[in-house]
């Protein structure tokens, strides 16, 4: 029996994320966004959990953000990195305690009335799509109070966003998937271009 030409064009259901991709995704250097003797340099790190409170040990974690002045970072090969160079650009395996640590800069915000953040996507087993949030960071008060995207965050949750100041240049921003205090994760519209 021939089938309807609707059914020609069906998507294909997604399917989950690996395990293949701790194998395909890190590359070398990933970790160094910007190199760690960077005079701006800032850590950024924190733990990847379920939505059990457990550490997910095979996740892997990327991050965009622009220049410290919020301009796009244009820079070609962020996959050769030279040391010296800020690709704007991350990603690296988390540990078998599913820690995560990059060297950066704080970037600046894009926009007088945003604050600075960094992108980050998350890739897991049991994903079918990675997931994109934001982490904002903890000592930006003023510019977090003002910043539009936080104003429409119920207030409950908005510590999910926030990078917290845990030491000199360094900030701690942990990812929960699931469960009490899961990450406030964004839907991107293929459409959307903001």
């Amino acid at each position: 029996m021939p089938e309807s030409p609707e059914s020609e064009f069906l998507q294909t259901p997604s399917q989950t994320v690996g395990p293949f991709f701790g194998y395909a995704l890190p590359f070398a250097g990933g970790e160094s966004v910007a190199a760690p003797w960077h005079p701006a340099a800032i850590r950024l790190h924190g733990t990847v959990f379920d939505g059990a409170g457990q550490p997910i040990p095979d996740a892997i974690v990327e991050i965009w953000h622009p220049d410290a002045d919020g301009r796009v970072i244009s820079e070609l090969g962020s996959l050769a990195r030279d040391g010296h160079t800020v690709t704007g650009f991350g990603r690296t395996p988390v540990d078998r305690r599913g820690n995560y640590d990059f060297s950066t800069i704080k970037p600046g915000a894009t926009r007088a009335d945003a604050a600075p953040y960094v992108l980050v996507t998350i890739f897991a087993r049991g994903l079918t799509h990675h997931l994109f949030t934001r982490a904002y960071f903890g000592d930006e008060v003023d510019r977090n109070a003002s910043d539009a995207f936080l104003d429409g965050v119920d207030p409950s949750r908005r510590p999910t966003l926030i990078a917290t100041f845990d030491a000199p240049h360094s900030y701690r921003f942990d990812i929960r998937l699931q469960g009490d205090d899961e990450t406030v994760f964004l839907d991107f519209d293929a459409e959307s271009h903001d």
